[in-house]
């Protein structure tokens, strides 16, 4: 009977040993690689591509799912991820009120998400909802400030804003109220528009009669051009300041001589070239833009595929410590994988170094710089 009991216990210990050895990982994606936002969605679909095919001795497979810039879809395709795909992680979505709809999905099936959305309020306050939610994306407060600071620099005192009237837009304006209080900055006027808008020239016509020194537009991808292009056809000659939301080439395309001379925070990534060899984050953004553009072709790279090579970044380091404690497809698994997360320290990304902690799930460090679009590209401002 003990010999037997033995055989049991070893042949336990095989099937465990081989559970570990064949169980698949599953990444679920949500982006919105179609719609308003598919210039951010895009260059996020096809860094997946881009990311490693086994993640600590396991197979990993990456589910993806366009969710057209729609927020419904955005909630059914997570539904869908975690319920039929067993998703052991969501990555996305792309933006902010899409990633918002998408908490208290996760929240319930107890699945963590790293977000590629920019807004604070997609991990701030922290709760028991929020607390499976992380992102790579810079803060609106960080690039606030340093767009605040470029302004007070540059001599502006008084200031325009126009930005998307959703959870983007909303959130830019409370968090450039504070900076701008900061720097004494005074804003003028303050004007909305929709993602999907044609035309804005009834807002232009209110900002420039406000004549502000500087006119901050907060959107995101394409749509963002519309404000500026407008404005520069109505004869405004103040400084322009867009956010880090229009850092892709689809932007320039669009925006064309019209965007020349505008000013933003980015992510390192965006001139990862022009930056110093002292800075902590330029061989990491180097590595993103040759690996993009090695498969994509050159002048292709984004600072929203950067995001997501991030979320990968973040996760490679995560998933070897959760596979300590359960195995993937399992709700053992997706708890310590959460965990392993908000654990993460001095993880380098194209964007930044990140340290996760249980009040902060962005963590980033060194994860803004000042850009000037000169022509028809970014020009690193020191």
């Amino acid at each position: 009977m003990k010999r037997f009991a033995k055989l049991g216990i070893v042949a336990a210990a095989l099937a465990a040993a081989w559970g570990s050895a064949w169980a698949d990982i599953n990444v679920g994606v949500v982006l919105s690689a179609t719609g308003p936002a598919a210039s951010l969605g895009i260059p996020e679909k096809n860094t997946i591509a881009l990311m490693p095919q086994t993640i600590g001795g396991q197979k990993v497979n990456y589910i993806i799912l366009d969710d057209a810039s729609d927020t419904t879809a955005a909630v059914s395709n997570t539904r869908k991820l975690i319920s039929e795909s067993k998703a052991d992680i969501i990555i996305g979505s792309s933006i902010t009120p899409n990633s918002l709809a998408m908490i208290d999905v996760v929240a319930e099936g107890k699945t963590p998400m790293i977000t590629l959305a920019a807004s604070a309020k997609i991990i701030e306050p922290m709760d028991d909802r929020k607390k499976w939610v992380f992102k790579t994306p810079q803060n609106d407060g960080l690039m606030a400030g340093a767009i605040a600071d470029h302004m007070a620099k540059s001599g502006v005192k008084t200031v325009g804003y126009i930005g998307f009237n959703d959870a983007y837009g909303e959130s830019w304006l409370q968090e450039f109220k504070k900076a701008a209080e900061a720097k004494g900055l005074k804003i003028v006027a303050t004007e909305a528009f929709s993602r999907a808008d044609t035309s804005v020239t009834g807002q232009a016509l209110k900002l420039m009669a406000a004549k502000p020194d500087a006119v901050l537009v907060a959107g995101s991808g394409t749509p963002a051009a519309l404000p500026e292009k407008t404005l520069k056809e109505r004869g405004y000659k103040g400084k322009y300041y867009q956010t880090h939301g229009v850092a892709n080439a689809d932007f320039l395309r669009v925006g064309g001589k019209d965007v020349e001379g505008t000013f933003l925070p980015a992510g390192p990534v965006l001139v990862a070239d022009q930056l110093p060899d002292s800075n902590p984050v330029k061989k990491e953004g180097v590595d993103y833009v040759k690996a993009y553009e090695g498969k994509y072709g050159k002048g292709t790279a984004a600072t929203f595929g950067a995001h997501a090579w991030d979320a990968g970044k973040i996760l490679f380091a995560a998933v070897p410590e959760a596979l300590k404690k359960a195995q993937p497809g399992t709700p053992e698994f997706r708890a310590a994988l959460r965990d392993a997360l908000e654990q993460t320290k001095n993880v380098p990304g194209a964007h930044g170094i990140f340290s996760m902690s249980p009040t902060d799930h962005l963590g980033i460090q060194n994860g803004v710089v000042m850009v000037k679009i000169e022509n028809g590209t970014w020009k690193y401002q020191p």
